[in-house]
């Protein structure tokens, strides 16, 4: 995957903390889906492969991840105790980022993606 200038930007606007709490998540997404494409979008990350498959944004007090996970039940009762009341993610700043889960989502999501384009082809 190639690195986009704008995510560097984004992250660079960040403290220092918050810089590194990002960049960890954008290696993570990196490497559970190389093959997606890097961009900014609503004016945060999102990483592409046929559609948006995930987005984050730095916040005050967290990171957001999203969209909201669906699709696999043990998956969303992993990410359950993050989900705000629309199911997107918050993973606060005083509180360690769950790297593992980051990166299983952003598996998730691509594999996703990659269903819903493979049935929308076979129509």
């Amino acid at each position: 995957m190639k690195k986009s200038a704008d995510v560097d930007a984004y992250i660079a606007a960040f403290p220092p903390a918050v810089r590194a709490r990002l960049a960890k998540i954008r290696r993570a997404i990196h490497a559970a889906a190389p093959e997606a494409s890097e961009g900014l979008s609503y004016r945060i990350p999102a990483y592409r492969q046929h559609n948006i498959i995930v987005y984050f944004a730095g916040f005050q007090k967290h990171i957001g991840v999203f969209p909201p996970v669906r699709g696999d039940a043990r998956l969303e009762k992993a990410v359950s105790k993050y989900a705000n009341a629309k199911g997107n993610l918050k993973f606060p700043h005083d509180e360690p980022l769950p790297m593992p889960l980051i990166a299983r989502i952003a598996r998730h999501q691509r594999k996703q993606d990659a269903a819903r384009f493979a049935a929308r082809k076979k129509k």
